[in-house]
């Protein structure tokens, strides 16, 4: 597969690169640690824009939901941040540079998933060993998990997929699984022994793509590996698949 993707104006360079997204349009972002942090490519790796300027602590996760609006998750400064398509942010969860364990304050959040519906999860991730739930206006709906190494615990939140049935998939990194829950975090099952993975990106067909270290690979939805996608990756952090099947790697 392909090395480095996407021309980036002169004198400009990433810092490290989170995370990824491809949206309906075949359009990539990128979002890195670095001066300008949500970069937005066309499907040739062209440059377009860059969004966030000044705006993001450390960048962590970006997503595009159903409605083609962009989610990124600043795990520095304890945000989610929701962006229409000229990139505004229209809805902020948890307080720029508050952590904490409430109903309103996240600490270091790692990551979001958005269903068809609009209901928002937050994979409240390294300071917080819970996954929260949101109603599309943002409302605070329920949360779950707590630290250790049972069924609904957790060691590190750090990746959150939903799937057709509304099943949540959470990656819990440390404790070297992805745990499967209800809509309403209750404890369905968990794969063990197929690494710790950073990333995950559920298809419309059910295959899930898991990043992680030196390892991507897709699973079917009984955690069973059915491919490993070969090439030199070293710290595979966020995973995007586009629409022709091309897979982004952050």
């Amino acid at each position: 597969w392909a090395q480095q993707w996407g021309d980036l104006p002169a004198g400009w360079n990433y810092g490290e690169v989170a995370g990824v997204e491809v949206d309906r349009r075949g359009h990539v972002w990128v979002f890195h640690r670095g001066p300008h942090p949500l970069i937005e490519f066309d499907a040739r790796g062209t440059f377009l824009r860059s969004l966030l300027e000044d705006m993001v602590t450390r960048a962590h996760t970006v997503r595009v939901d159903h409605e083609g609006y962009l989610w990124v998750v600043d795990v520095g400064g304890h945000v989610v941040l929701k962006l229409n398509s000229q990139g505004r942010v229209v809805m902020v969860l948890g307080r720029k540079g508050q952590a904490g364990t409430t109903k309103e304050l996240f600490d270091q959040p790692a990551d979001v998933a958005v269903t068809p519906s609009g209901e928002i999860y937050v994979a409240d991730g390294y300071g917080n060993m819970r996954v929260v739930k949101f109603s599309k206006e943002g409302k605070y709906l329920l949360e779950w998990g707590k630290k250790g190494t049972g069924p609904g615990e957790f060691q590190l939140v750090h990746a959150v997929v939903t799937d057709a049935k509304g099943r949540v998939y959470v990656s819990d990194r440390t404790n070297n699984r992805i745990q499967v829950f209800d809509p309403n975090g209750k404890y369905l099952t968990e794969w063990k022994g197929i690494g710790a993975f950073s990333g995950l990106e559920m298809m419309p067909d059910g295959r899930l793509y898991a990043a992680g270290g030196a390892r991507v690979v897709v699973l079917n939805l009984e955690g069973q590996v059915v491919e490993t996608l070969q090439g030199d990756v070293r710290a595979a952090h966020g995973i995007a698949v586009g629409p022709g099947g091309e897979v982004f790697v952050a």
